[in-house]
């Protein structure tokens, strides 16, 4: 049952499982329907604030804002979002839904009462993400007929609750997955040490703080303080590992950080010192005699970095 609030924006905790709860998801599928989770929370304008995808079931908080008057520019820039090019579920070009727009067509005002229809709501942010990836899924694996096994459940919370946040984000510690949620890429924690700013966006307003250093201290150890806790199913962490998390403040060392799978190990190109990155660049040039642009750019801080550089900046959001 979907309880809606009165009036203002609305926090929900939900969750959904696969059809007899079997265990269907890989990584390569989580990987899927991570990105189009982000994809269709942008879509909605839904705040994600973490989430969990398991191999039969996911969780994902999220904050629905107050209702606002959506312009037609952000209607068609969210549309770009999920439809980047014609398909066959969706055959009207941009170009074409625009010039509906301006003129004020039939087409258009019927488009655009289907797009509002779908915007700032629980149930056709879920209702779409699940049919998006039923879709997918089907296809990949040359498989048919529901994948589901419920509509979803969720329930109505009166803020977001940063003990429920870590309960969603400690929910790969319990399936023995891994023993330390930094490590686990399909949870909002992990998603955010490694670099994801629309995840750190999340956990910083779980927290109501905006530096992600003094939020990242905070949860880490609150992960850990609760997932001591002695549960009758599943894994948990041990309490040598929470009295060392404690003792370094929540604080990531810097080696901890780079083994998370984050972009600039990827597509910066050179990681290190200024003098190293530059050494490498004169190099590349002299060997290939073409000239790279640009030069040692600074990594942001997500940790204690010191003065780590990288050859290039990223290429869009990281891990978006």
């Amino acid at each position: 049952m979907k309880i809606i609030p009165e009036a203002g924006e609305a926090c929900y905790h939900c969750i959904t499982r696969t059809v007899n709860g079997e265990f269907l998801f890989g990584d390569a599928d989580k990987e899927v329907l991570r990105k189009q989770m982000w994809q269709v929370a942008e879509f909605c304008g839904i705040q994600v604030i973490t989430h969990d995808l398991l191999s039969n079931h996911f969780h994902v908080k999220i904050l629905v804002p107050k209702k606002v008057e959506i312009s037609d520019a952000e209607l068609l820039r969210r549309y770009r979002v999920l439809h980047p090019s014609p398909s066959r579920y969706q055959p009207a070009r941009l170009e074409v839904i625009e010039q509906w727009l301006a003129s004020q067509s039939a087409e258009g005002v019927a488009w655009r009462k289907r797009m509002l229809a779908l915007m700032g709501d629980v149930s056709p942010f879920m209702q779409l993400l699940k049919q998006r990836f039923s879709i997918w899924f089907n296809k990949s694996h040359k498989r048919f007929g529901t994948l589901w096994s419920e509509r979803f459940k969720s329930v109505l919370m009166e803020r977001p609750i940063p003990k429920v946040a870590a309960y969603i984000d400690l929910n790969c510690v319990r399936a023995n997955l891994v023993t330390d949620p930094k490590d686990y890429r399909f949870c909002g924690y992990g998603e955010a040490v490694a670099g994801n700013e629309r995840a750190r966006e999340g956990l910083c307003l779980l927290l109501e703080e905006k530096d992600w250093e003094k939020v990242q201290a905070i949860y880490r150890q609150m992960l850990f303080s609760i997932g001591t806790a002695v549960r009758e199913k599943g894994a948990r962490i041990s309490p040598e590992e929470f009295q060392r998390v404690i003792s370094e403040g929540g604080k990531l060392p810097l080696a901890d950080v780079l083994r998370c799978r984050v972009r600039y190990f990827t597509d910066g190109a050179v990681l290190g010192s200024k003098e190293f990155v530059e050494t490498q660049l004169a190099a590349y040039r002299l060997r290939t005699g073409r000239r790279q642009r640009a030069g040692p750019q600074p990594v942001p801080a997500i940790t204690d970095w010191g003065e780590l550089m990288t050859l290039r900046p990223l290429r869009g959001r990281a891990l978006g």
